[in-house]
């Protein structure tokens, strides 16, 4: 083998490092584009720079990048070691060193950090504009008979609403509108929901809302279409979306949270059961205050016959009577309050079926009257009652031997106390007491005669 000389080759081009690593830079730099790149941050560090550098890795490989102090300024969160980040770089090459690098220009969370960093943002800009103002929010209708449900057919949410409204409000009519709860194109399905229901005119109150799930389940309930559909709904709305740690923007949207499905429907009916109660409460007042009138009533019974001083039969003749009369009274009583709770029952039994809230007004004023028609009518049998024991009282004394001394006569008393209705009863020198309309006196009996 021949070796050839130097001096005999062709003229070479010899490139220094820093000439290579120079044309390389520039070659990746122009023929590569600006690229999105996912990974996992590592070896991150800030230098008194103010630059950030760090390598971006997945499970096969990693890279070096570095992100100059003028871009990382906009970054609204700090790099972590560990952190998914989604970024945009271009392509490049550090020629102190001959590294390829990635050239950082933007750089954001991926995965649930972005999308809670979108959340905010939404959330802050719905905001701004008055969206979630409390003083917007609507009352919910007392007792609503037509309910629309905003939710997913077939999933446990509807079914534990239904069973919680048919137990509690089973009158109410229950309106479905099927829509897909996650997924592609369930928010604008969910948003034309709710503006369709508010135009039929049929509801009285919307509940919108699905079962838990992560925050990417949950998305759709985040969207801006769905926050703006029930801020303009024209009837009161309820979020009921996911477990009560969930909340949402629909949830801030609406007119009332409630923090799961069953909950919402438990909000939206009027357990029959509390209005039965505070009908019950209104008859057991009733019936106290009958119990007083006539605890009042046998009390100035007792007061008058203790004040009565007359012979024993006519005493206990009236006194029978005024008996007799406080148990026709009581009986009358009892059977008053027997119609009337039978009426009240009847009255309630309806109310359950009908429900309408303007039924229960008209239940209300005419349980009043009817209070009002059972005191005037005990008023008057009260009255009647002291009206006849006057009468009998008054009879009583025209009657009674104290009336008679009031006009001059005197009743003469042996010794054993007994009234002498005969002279032949008398003897001589016998001593007898002498009772005056006022006051008695002794005397002695000097002389009988027939």
């Amino acid at each position: 083998m021949q070796t050839i000389p130097p001096s005999q080759n062709a003229k070479r081009s010899v490139l220094s490092v820093s000439d290579l690593n120079r044309e390389v830079k520039h070659l990746l730099e122009s023929s590569v584009p600006l690229l999105w790149i996912s990974g996992e941050i590592s070896n991150f560090s800030v230098p008194s720079s103010g630059h950030w550098y760090f390598s971006l890795k997945d499970a096969r490989a990693q890279v070096r990048c570095a992100m100059f102090r003028g871009r990382n300024r906009s970054v609204a969160f700090r790099p972590q070691n560990g952190r998914e980040v989604l970024i945009r770089a271009r392509v490049s090459l550090y020629e102190g060193r001959g590294e390829f690098q990635l050239i950082v220009e933007h750089m954001e969370e991926a995965g649930f950090g972005a999308l809670m960093r979108q959340l905010e943002q939404l959330k802050a800009k719905l905001n701004a504009e008055g969206l979630f103002d409390a003083s917007k929010k609507r009352p919910l209708p007392f007792l609503p008979t037509n309910i629309g449900i905003v939710t997913s057919p077939t999933g446990a949410a509807i079914r534990d609403m239904i069973h919680v409204l048919g137990r509690r409000h089973p009158s109410a009519t229950i309106e479905l509108w099927p829509v897909a709860v996650q997924g592609q194109g369930a928010a604008e399905q969910i948003a034309a929901a709710i503006e369709k229901a508010g135009r039929s005119g049929r509801h009285d109150l919307l509940i919108v809302g699905r079962g838990g799930g992560s925050l990417e389940d949950l998305w759709s309930f985040n969207e801006e279409i769905v926050a703006r559909a029930l801020a303009a709904s024209p009837i009161p709305t309820i979020s009921a979306v996911g477990h009560e740690t969930d909340t949402t923007i629909a949830d801030l949207a609406a007119d009332l949270r409630a923090p799961t499905p069953s909950a919402a429907a438990e909000i939206a009916s009027a357990n029959a059961a509390e209005i039965l109660q505070r009908l019950e409460q209104a008859q057991r007042r009733l019936q106290r205050a009958i119990d007083n009138q006539l605890k009042h009533l046998s009390q100035q019974v007792q007061l008058r016959r203790n004040r009565l001083r007359h012979p024993r039969e006519q005493l206990l003749n009236q006194t029978q009577r005024l008996d007799h009369l406080e148990m026709r009274l009581t009986a009358a009583s009892q059977q008053q309050i027997h119609k009337r709770k039978t009426q009240l029952t009847s009255a309630v039994r309806a109310f359950s079926h009908s429900q309408p809230a303007r039924r229960l007004d008209e239940s209300q004023k005419k349980l009043i009257q009817l209070q009002a028609n059972l005191q005037r009518a005990m008023q008057l049998i009260l009255q009647r009652s002291g009206d006849t024991l006057a009468h009998r009282a008054q009879m009583l004394q025209n009657i009674s031997p104290l009336a008679v001394l009031q006009r001059g006569y005197a009743i003469v008393l042996d010794s054993d106390k007994r009234a002498v209705r005969d002279s032949a009863d008398l003897r001589t020198d016998q001593q007898v007491q002498v009772r005056l309309a006022r006051g008695s006196f002794s005397a002695t009996v000097d002389a009988v005669s027939d």
